[in-house]
């Protein structure tokens, strides 16, 4: 079984797929041509299932960075012989600089070896085992390369060192001296494709160089938020454009499959999904740390993918990243896990679930959106007003909520609260969508959701909103009703929910869990661990009650989490500090960028930030 520290994988991105790099210079995953494709490289979830190591065949230290404001990796190996730089980038497409980053890309996994002192022996192990390691691909030595068939892919190795060949793997040794630079690639098409084919040293640098032009091309289109935290907010902005689909603008929630929210558990999902839920949450961090038009094509992607609204027809909550709606889970059992977590699955069916929430999320980023959206069609427009009909209609339903509980379905507060959400905004909205006719129905609507919240959310027992109507469970998602503007932040009742979730919902380090698994109110077995989302809501929640030093205590503690390369994920260990779950979390990194943004918006208003609804330029009114 694998056993790859998740801290120490780092994530290069086309935004058509990703692949993740251990500290050793091997490629743990990588998945061609989408996001969601089945992996060529798998061996962070079992040790049979494939990976390409470069690194010194003597003892070495390890150190790593980004280079400078792109999403290309470099890897420093120090020999006591000499100091090689490892250089890993999945290839932009020709004049990809700007709005462009991710048009056409050649699916290259490109690899560059400088010596920048000394000598030093290097060796390089490539075992493709396609289809999440189900299939054993028959290696050929080409001149210039290695192919591989077998199954659907057609996957090309060019590298200028031998490699002998055996039990379908390839390995060779290899010496760089100070000066010397050699590039390697694997590239990959389909039966269908122009096939895939040895690429001279020449083009491959080239190509290698004009991907790290065209990432700093897109930075500084992009990348103007100056206040504090200012380069993590700016990786983040990185991170989550990393996890963007190119051609339709979805958003993945993370790039891997099945790691878990606990070691040796079965809480092991596919993130490589875009959902609705995030929708709003994105649109603010798109807003500070990249750009509207990020914003623009997201928003756009959902509105399109999503099916037309009715009585027997809810919005659908996630997508495949082309808009795909069948996301039926499988299990994968020929793969162990990562430290033996299983299953190992591929697909997601919260997909089929129903959750109320989604019509507020899809409001909201509209509402925010409202000045690029000016011109909206008749269908978008219709889609919008069935949205806010929908959750006037629905909001009395019990689902299954926003951390999609596999148990039996209730009347979650987070779900209640997003459907207000989705009324309020409908009624920001009404002229642009020329629904004027409908605003005292969703005012009625809006008010008794409202009435409802306050009398059946809050618990005098508790001292807090909770998670469900009725329920003595806390639930880290009552910190939204702040940031949605439901209740002013220094209300003396979200006061208390905010002390409430700080005190009693946190672990030891002040980590803050979603809720807590012991109460047997999510139909799994075992534990998880903290939520980093959840502590920068914490965060942002502190800083709009004017409680700026304790909301700033709270998102350093979170984001000293990040690995050497700024990465985060899901969950942490709450005993070890061990980073768990999905990686790299977007929700994680849109966390920290909305805490980020409200502490700064605090601190420059020197009190507390307004909770009322956001607008146009994803700021607080």
């Amino acid at each position: 079984m694998s056993s790859t520290p998740i801290a120490d994988l780092a994530l290069v991105s086309d935004r058509h797929s990703a692949g993740l790099i251990g500290r050793d210079g091997a490629v743990e995953w990588l998945c061609f041509p989408l996001f969601n494709g089945p992996s060529v490289f798998a061996r962070l979830l079992d040790d049979e299932a494939g990976h390409w190591t470069i690194r010194p065949a003597v003892p070495y230290e390890t150190t790593r960075r980004y280079l400078p404001q792109t999403m290309v990796l470099e890897t420093t190996f120090r020999t006591g012989s000499g100091t090689v730089v490892l250089t890993d980038a999945l290839l932009t497409g020709p004049d990809d600089g700007g709005h462009r980053l991710g048009v056409g890309v050649p699916h290259l996994l490109a690899r560059r070896v400088s010596g920048v002192g000394g000598e030093v022996p290097m060796e390089i192990e490539y075992r493709p085992r396609p289809e999440y390691g189900l299939i054993y691909p028959i290696l050929s030595v080409v001149e210039g390369g290695v192919t591989a068939r077998g199954g659907a892919e057609w996957l090309v190795l060019t590298t200028p060192v031998s490699l002998s060949i055996g039990d379908c793997s390839g390995y060779g040794v290899f010496t760089v001296r100070e000066g010397e630079t050699r590039h390697f690639g694997v590239h990959r098409s389909t039966l269908q494709e122009t096939p895939a084919r040895v690429w001279d040293q020449a083009e491959l640098a080239a190509r290698l160089d004009d991907t790290i032009i065209a990432w700093q091309s897109w930075s500084s289109l992009h990348q103007a938020y100056d206040g504090p935290w200012r380069d993590l907010v700016h990786h983040s902005g990185r991170v989550l454009q990393a996890l963007s689909f190119q051609p339709s603008g979805a958003i993945v929630a993370a790039a891997t499959t099945s790691l878990p929210e606990w070691a040796g558990g079965e809480r092991n999902w596919d993130y490589r999904y875009t959902w609705v839920r995030d929708a709003s949450l994105t649109m603010g961090a798109l807003w500070v740390a990249a750009c509207p038009d990020e914003a623009s094509d997201f928003f756009a992607f959902l509105t399109t993918a999503a099916p037309s609204l009715g009585k027997d027809r809810a919005l659908q909550i996630m997508f495949g990243v082309r808009g795909e709606h069948d996301l039926s889970e499988r299990t994968l059992p020929h793969l162990r896990g990562w430290r033996g977590s299983r299953p190992v699955r591929v697909g997601n069916d919260a997909w089929n679930q129903r959750q109320i929430d989604v019509y507020g999320e899809l409001l909201d980023a509209a509402l925010r959106l409202e000045r690029q959206i000016g011109d909206i069609d008749d269908d978008v427009r219709r889609f919008l007003i069935a949205c806010a009909d929908t959750a006037a209609e629905r909001w009395t339903e019990k689902d299954q909520g926003i951390w999609e509980m596999r148990g039996e379905p209730r009347h979650f507060l987070y779900s209640k609260l997003m459907c207000w959400v989705a009324l309020d905004r409908g009624i920001a909205l009404a002229c642009l969508l020329r629904a004027q006719e409908r605003v005292e129905y969703w005012r009625r609507t809006r008010a008794e959701i409202r009435e409802t919240l306050l009398r059946e959310g809050w618990n005098d027992r508790v001292g807090a909103f909770t998670q469900a109507f009725g329920s003595d469970a806390l639930d880290a998602s009552a910190l939204m009703m702040p940031i949605v503007g439901f209740l002013p932040a220094g209300d003396s009742r979200m006061l208390s929910t905010i002390d409430a979730v700080a005190d009693r919902l946190t672990d030891d380090q002040g980590l803050v869990y979603r809720y807590r698994t012991a109460d047997g109110i999510d139909g799994l077995a075992g534990e998880e661990g903290t939520f980093l989302l959840c502590s920068f809501w914490l965060a942002q929640a502190l800083a709009m009650s004017g409680q700026v030093g304790r909301a700033r205590d709270v998102f350093e503690r979170a984001a000293a989490y990040a690995n050497d390369v700024g990465l985060l994920s899901e969950e942490i260990d709450p005993g070890s500090g061990e980073l768990l779950g999905n990686f790299p979390q977007a929700f994680s990194h849109i966390g920290l960028i909305n805490a980020a943004w409200a502490i700064d918006e605090a601190e420059r208003d020197c009190g507390p930030v307004g909770a009322g609804r956001g607008n146009g330029d994803g700021r607080v009114a």
